[in-house]
């Protein structure tokens, strides 16, 4: 059985622009007062100032000093840790290890944990009755619709070729609104047309935070396709994309299926679309349904352009922690979501939240042959 009292360790984000939290000052503070102890590492980039941890009753640390912590603590954090250290992992992570669908390098990760006798609890599959207990879905298509829409308005306000500059998370909801509303107008009152945007996975949560985006900044409903499995479910790839300025992919891909789009389809006489915003973003996933590009865009290069001989090029946004884009509501939301999970942690042994990911984390070691 776990202890009585769990030891959090929240570590600093290293993944360049990442400004969310795994673990909230507030959940902070519900979690000590149900007996845990938390350590959260001094981190200059995380949205929450340090100050409010040690306001909330956490102990301080230095940033990155979670490899030398008590073996029996719990490493939290959100994004992968840095590609370029393949020291062994000795404790139990709490994080998204993004390793567990046949990812690039999947196999090294999960390597670290298995010379280390550690332990993986992937936040992606954390499940309780076969739906996930928190995720950041609803920020993430939320970010995807206003990036993908605000390339589309950067190509006509500073024209075709212009480099997309660097992206910055704005401090609230009510700020990134007011700019994109400011940029949709103008762009609209250039281009004389409203683009059209296609939603791929709509009834989802990652689905619904796209098309919520569009029709708060004034997208009109008739101009928004929303599309889900009914729509998906002769197989692709679907010639209804190309009718689309934007398209926002936001499916949880779960098993392989037919494209939804092929590069070849991108040289079609008459394609509308120009951006495609690949919020699901698993483009070295061997399984990928928008398999036009491959790799990940960033925050400071937001943008990856696929050529199409003879036709316009594709804008892809493929940028793998985007509800960083509103680092504040994102982390309240899902750090709220992810407190009952974690004060199971009392007793792990017999939560089946943390046995199932346990188990998992296991299968797949066994999966990689480690």
């Amino acid at each position: 059985m776990t202890a009585v009292a769990p030891h959090l360790w929240l570590r600093a984000e290293t993944k360049p622009n990442e400004r969310r939290t795994a673990l909230t000052p507030a959940v902070c503070r519900t979690l000590i007062a149900a007996g845990f102890r938390i350590t959260a590492e001094r981190c200059s980039q995380r949205i929450v100032p340090d100050d409010q941890y040690e306001a909330a009753g956490c102990t301080l640390a230095p940033t990155g000093s979670w490899r030398t912590a008590p073996a029996d603590c719990f490493v939290v954090g959100l994004k992968e840790l840095p590609e370029n250290d393949d020291s062994p992992l000795h404790h139990k992570h709490i994080m998204f290890a993004h390793c567990f669908k046949g990812q690039a390098g999947w196999r090294d990760v999960l390597a670290r944990f298995v010379r280390g006798n550690g332990l993986l609890l992937d936040l992606e599959f954390l499940q309780e009755n076969g739906r996930r207990v928190a995720a950041f879905g609803y920020y993430a298509g939320f970010a995807g619709s206003a990036v993908g829409i605000d390339v589309w308005c950067h190509r006509l306000l500073a024209g075709p070729d212009a480099p997309v500059p660097k992206i910055n998370p704005f401090p609230n909801e009510a700020a990134l609104l007011a700019h994109m509303r400011d940029r949709l107008a103008r762009a609209v009152e250039k281009a004389g047309r409203t683009p059209r945007i296609m939603v791929m996975g709509a009834l989802g949560r990652c689905g619904r935070g796209a098309c919520d985006f569009a029709t708060a900044i004034g997208i009109p409903e008739s101009h928004i396709s929303r599309w889900d499995m009914a729509e998906t479910a002769r197989g692709g790839p679907f010639n209804e994309i190309l009718d689309h300025d934007i398209f926002v992919n936001c499916i949880y891909l779960s098993s392989p299926i037919p494209p939804f789009i092929t590069k070849d389809m991108l040289a079609s006489p008459g394609r509308r679309l120009t951006v495609l915003s690949d919020v699901s973003c698993d483009a070295t996933n061997p399984n990928n349904p928008v398999p036009v590009y491959y790799g990940a865009s960033t925050f400071d290069d937001p943008v990856i352009r696929v050529s199409v001989p003879e036709s316009a090029p594709l804008d892809v946004v493929a940028i793998d922690h985007l509800p960083t884009l509103l680092p504040l509501e994102s982390s309240e939301a899902f750090c709220k979501d992810l407190l009952p999970s974690l004060l199971a942690l009392r007793e792990m042994d017999s939560s089946r939240v943390w046995t199932d990911a346990a188990d998992l984390f296991r299968a797949k070691c066994t999966e990689a042959a480690l």
